[in-house]
């Protein structure tokens, strides 16, 4: 960390906060907090009070800011302002919280009624000034020139540019002692301030070099001849009042001296429950850390040790860190079996205990456990190793000995045990034969539940967030990068620390998000009902993987190869010189500089767009861009599946192990990585080649189940329109029902256009879809396409009521719910900024919808594991793809698996319609889809 600046104790910097208010709320993007409050102004002059401080480091300083209410101007001239809109909501909800972060920096706050913060400044600059200070105003404000001397300057918060006398001169064509007469003649329409009409300030400063003041102006307007001397002589008798409201006051009788303007030491309690509040993360850390960036805040550097000593009890005590580190915790490292009884004992008697295992990798399928973390109360927990191998690591228990007294406790279905992605550690778990029961509640889905949308899930984010302390990173312990060691080789006191730490926050955070979600409607439910039981399901699906043919995806590869290569050849032959298909900027030569081909969009940088729905609406009239999209399908199909998928298989298993993420969409849904087995194509053949790589073992069959349409039964169920529920209850074709009514035909009548006009219709709404959108998927004219969504609207005003109801909804409440509870918050949704807020009401309709049909899916998936696990142990769970899952099922038990199965996925959830379940069955996904 470099040394800090040394204060300059002959300054005196005085700030306009208003002016910096102002500027950050309209110059930064909207930021929200993840309760909906709105949080950018904050952080934007915070940051800019940060930089300035930084680089001046004054001996004294001033925030000062405008109190509420008229001032003596208005008692001057009534229509003083009077122009001016009122603060919008958005930004007189952050002044509050802005004035307490000020405060808790240490930085002098001055408001001051019945006065400007111009006037106060301006006497605070003329003490200091006389005091011999060097003063520095930091504003945007015009009128503040007027200030500038030998002593004082203006720093403009828009540019960054410092005005002396001479940068005065320069900016406005008059020295400072001129500017109230500049300003009185221009006048000033913000702030309703009459000037002379039509004087601009080339004549403002024509008439003050002919004349040298406004008093010369004002003497000798009778010599000023043409509209504008009409327009001064008019203006006589009001300037003198208008010269007095642009008069900055340099001496009020203030109860602030320049004594109370030395900084005091920030409140660092103050910063960490504002910062938490406001959920800025980065300066929290930097605080908590003793970061240079708490140096520039005037926050003193605060050690981040884990110093261990011994605690004479056969273990080793940890100190903790960041904001806890005054606390007393207890920390112990167990190598010796009667303390370990001991913890296993006192962890019984208790209600909910945490549990964390330290592993050698983070693939669940290769990691071995080398140590598990025990928290049994906030602020005691124990760390117990026995797989530490680093060179001169003392005696630990075995792991025979560890698994012999903690398997029972981790196998008591009565013993509840919480921790932080319980997911992964049941499956590391299960690598040593151990399956862990009670499984009561894990703290990164709580936090994922009580907001989606706030922040991320991890547990050191979560820490920061809700309990204003920074736990000790892996990099702290393991180093980073190519230097970085697996756990077995760190050192067991610095490893007790860490890993107790995590068992320890884990019940620290449900002490504080338990509560919270209780609070909030159902969401308690949620994670009950739905997520929880959903967590060791997840688990034994992953670990069970799906069964891969190689062979036919390296065949897949080498026919896509030589596709791509015939494509390249055609599109050389089509530009009329060979060029890098996947190069944007050549693409953009080749396209609309050589082709002379229309620019349909541009980069953010002003250059013409080569996205895919760019190239796709280009392909509709030209054979290149047809050609490019086609290579790009080659090329993504080859590389993220055909290639990659053979590369993820499981040397011991044989089989694929992806990864569901339970925490990432912010509907609820899941998503698989590594690999994603939840976006191969199926439109294409190419993709369906991929779905045949999936491949039953021998004896087996795949069987796939599908929501049929459930978004759309989903929509009836919510906004109960008669005719909706009706096509659906009598099952219905209903993009042919729709069709019948929104084109006045019978449904035997409809045709192939229409239903292909009505499903767009049916699947757009959903999803927000607007005339222009529906026109261009249709290929008709805008006015034809609102004309079709006017008329489904006539026909299901049930749909367009419960659309209305819910965007409503949205903007008095922040958030809209699912049918189970599930709650998905929309900060956009009051911006200023109409794209923001109209994507946020789309959002809001369609998410009741997708988390729904998430929350169906969950649950489903819950109760076919249990009908699995009880009655049907040979058939296999094995992925879960948006509304479908998949199954490996023995030959002789595919017809009693569909009937125990789809009757529980159609029960997972009571609508006012049916849910209905589609299957197939085949001896590869592509077969059983």
């Amino acid at each position: 960390m470099s040394e800090a600046r040394a204060t300059d104790a002959n300054t005196l910097v005085l700030v306009d906060g208003s002016s910096y208010l102002y500027r950050a709320f309209h110059a930064l993007p909207p930021l929200t907090n993840s309760e909906g409050a709105p949080t950018g102004a904050v952080k934007g002059v915070v940051a800019m009070l940060k930089r300035l401080l930084a680089t001046h480091n004054p001996g004294r300083v001033a925030v000062v800011f405008d109190a509420k209410g008229d001032t003596f101007r208005n008692e001057m001239y009534a229509e003083y302002k009077a122009n001016r809109p009122p603060m919008p909501d958005e930004l007189r909800a952050q002044v509050g919280p802005l004035h307490s972060l000020i405060r808790a920096l240490g930085l002098p706050l001055i408001i001051e009624s019945g006065v400007e913060a111009d006037d106060v400044i301006g006497t605070l600059a003329h003490q200091g000034a006389e005091a011999g200070y060097r003063v520095i105003i930091s504003s945007s404000d015009k009128d503040l020139a007027q200030l500038v001397n030998d002593q004082v300057c203006v720093v403009n918060t828009m540019d960054n540019v410092t005005l002396d006398r001479d940068g005065v001169l320069a900016k406005f064509g008059v020295p400072p002692e001129r500017i109230i007469d500049y300003l009185t003649l221009v006048g000033d329409k913000v702030d309703n301030v009459p000037g002379v009409d039509k004087c601009g300030p080339k004549t403002a400063l024509k008439w003050l070099a002919a004349y040298d003041s406004l008093d010369g102006v004002m003497a000798n307007a009778s010599e000023i001849g043409g509209k504008v001397g009409e327009n001064l002589r008019a203006a006589l008798p009001m300037l003198p009042l208008s010269r007095d409201l642009v008069t900055i006051r340099c001496d009020l009788a203030l109860a602030e001296t320049l004594d109370d303007l030395v900084p005091a030491a920030p409140d660092n309690e103050a910063l960490i429950n504002l910062y938490r509040a406001l959920e800025f993360k980065s300066w929290l850390e930097a605080l908590l850390g003793g970061s240079a960036d708490a140096q520039v805040e005037g926050v003193g550097a605060r050690g981040n040790g884990t110093a261990a000593m011994d605690d004479g009890a056969g273990g080793t005590q940890g100190a903790a860190t960041g904001s806890m580190a005054n606390e007393r915790v207890d920390y112990v490292c167990v190598t010796d079996e009667a303390v370990l009884a001991d913890w296993v004992a006192a962890a019984r008697e208790r209600a909910l205990i945490a549990i964390d295992t330290e592993t050698t990798s983070l693939d669940y399928m290769q990691a071995r456990v080398v140590g598990v973390s025990i928290g049994v109360a906030p602020g005691k927990a124990a760390y117990i190793p026995f797989g530490h191998t680093y060179a001169g690591a003392p005696d630990q228990l075995s792991e025979e000995t560890v698994w012999q007294h903690l398997r029972p406790l981790l196998e008591d279905p009565d013993c509840a045990k919480a921790g932080h992605n319980l997911k992964y550690d049941l499956s590391v778990l299960a690598n040593h034969d151990i399956h862990p029961q009670g499984i009561a509640l894990d703290t990164m889905l709580e936090s994922y539940i009580f907001n989606s949308t706030a922040s991320r899930h991890d547990l050191d984010s979560l820490c920061l967030k809700y309990l204003g302390h920074r736990n000790v990173s892996f990099a702290e312990v393991a180093g980073k990068g190519a230097n970085q060691i697996t756990f077995d080789q760190v050192p067991l006191e610095t490893a007790t620390p860490y890993a107790a730490e995590d068992a320890d926050m884990v019940l620290r955070l449900h002490a504080e998000l338990g509560p919270r979600l209780a609070r909030e409607g159902r969401m308690q439910a949620v994670l009950e009902e739905i997520e929880m039981p959903l967590v060791p399901v997840l688990s034994r699906m992953e670990r069970t993987g799906v069964a891969l043919d190689p062979d036919l995806l390296h065949t897949l590869s080498a026919e896509l190869g030589t596709r791509m290569v015939e494509l390249e050849q055609s599109a050389h032959a089509l530009a009329g010189e060979p060029f890098n298909l996947g190069s944007p900027k050549q693409l953009q030569q080749i396209l609309f500089e050589k082709l002379g081909l229309p620019v349909k969009a541009k980069t953010p940088k002003g250059q013409p767009s080569t996205a895919e729905s760019v190239l796709a609406e280009l392909a509709a009239d030209y054979e290149l861009p047809r050609v490019i999209l086609d290579w790009r399908s080659a090329s993504k199909l080859k590389s993220t599946y055909a290639d990659a998928l053979p590369r993820a298989i499981n040397p011991e298993t044989g089989r694929v192990h992806t990864l569901y993420h339970q925490a990432v969409a912010a509907t609820g849904r899941l998503s698989s990585a590594e690999p994603n087995l939840q976006n191969i194509p199926i439109r294409t053949a190419q993709g369906r080649r991929i779905r045949q790589a999936f491949i039953a073992p021998p004896g087996m069959r795949l069987v796939a189940a599908d929501y049929s349409q459930i978004e759309l039964r989903i929509m009836a169920h919510l906004s109960d329109d008669p005719r909706l529920v009706a096509a659906f209850a009598a099952s219905a074709d209903v993009h042919r029902a729709t069709a019948a009514e929104v084109f006045g035909v019978a449904p035997d009548a409809v045709t192939d256009d229409q239903r292909r006009a009505a499903k767009s219709i049916n699947f757009g709404l959903i999803y927000g879809m607007s005339a222009f959108g529906l026109a261009r998927q249709l290929g008709v004219e805008r006015g034809a396409a609102q004309e079709y969504i006017d008329l489904y609207f006539a026909r299901y005003p049930g749909v367009a009521d419960f659309m209305a109801r819910t965007k409503a909804s949205a903007h008095e409440h922040g958030f809209v719910e699912t049918v189970f509870g599930r709650r998905l918050y929309l900060p956009e949704i009051g911006s200023r900024n109409a794209a923001r807020r109209q994507y946020a009401e789309r959002t809001a309709i369609n998410a009741p919808m997708q988390g729904t049909a998430a929350d169906i899916i969950k649950r489903a998936m819950v109760e076919v594991d249990r009908y699995l696990r009880k009655e049907a142990p040979h058939i296999r769970m094995i992925m879960q793809v948006h509304d479908e899952l998949v199954f490996e099922v023995p030959e002789s038990e595919v017809e009693s698996a569909i009937a125990g199965i789809l009757p529980r996925m159609c029960a997972a959830a009571e609508l006012k319609v049916p849910l209905v379940v589609d299957y197939g069955v085949g001896l590869n996904w592509d077969e059983a889809h």
